[in-house]
């Protein structure tokens, strides 16, 4: 522990440097080194980097072609939902004027039902009127003609005596005899 100490403690009591400027000493600056360095670096790098290069430019490539393939068929889709859409708007359409003009049918029939309704019950309505009608009258003839009957047989009871009547009995014996030898 402590060399890790004295090392730092011996740092700051370095010399400061001097001046900043240029070693003009080729020599001690290195520059036929680093040409060698970079030389080396460039004639073996220049393959890295243009297989890295190339490698980048192929992936862009590829991309660039997935987008326009994508973006292809997101235009083909884009025009078969149109096209969907203008066919479902048509179909819309119809149901919509078929749904009115259905409408209008349903009304009129309709109409014409309850009219028609109307009408039966009208003639159902006048021919019980008609069907009491004459039902009243034939109550009132019957009572007319049993009246009538009545009158007819007290006027014929208090007009006929014992006489009259055996001579109006003889009198249909003799018509019913000459019809039975009619027949014969």
């Amino acid at each position: 522990m402590k060399n890790v100490t004295d090392s730092f403690v011996s740092l700051g009591h370095w010399p400061y440097a001097g001046s900043f400027g240029f070693n003009t000493d080729i020599l001690a600056t290195n520059p036929i080194n680093l040409s060698v360095v970079l030389g080396v670096l460039i004639f073996f790098g220049k393959g890295v980097l243009s297989d890295l290069l190339d490698n980048r430019k192929q992936r862009i490539l590829s991309t660039i072609r997935n987008s326009e393939e994508l973006r292809g068929a997101a235009i083909e889709q884009l025009e078969k939902a149109r096209t969907r859409l203008r066919k479902v708007e048509i179909e819309a359409d119809e149901f919509r004027v078929n749904g009115y003009s259905e409408i209008e049918r349903e009304k009129s029939n309709l109409i014409n039902a309850a009219s028609e309704n109307l009408e039966r019950l009208e003639n159902y309505k006048n021919e019980t009127i008609r069907f009491e009608q004459q039902k009243a009258i034939n109550q009132v003839r019957q009572r007319v003609f049993q009246q009538a009957l009545q009158g007819a047989l007290g006027t014929l009871n208090s007009c006929l005596n014992k006489e009259l009547h055996l001579r109006a009995i003889s009198s249909n014996i003799s018509i019913l005899g000459a019809m039975k030898e009619i027949m014969d």
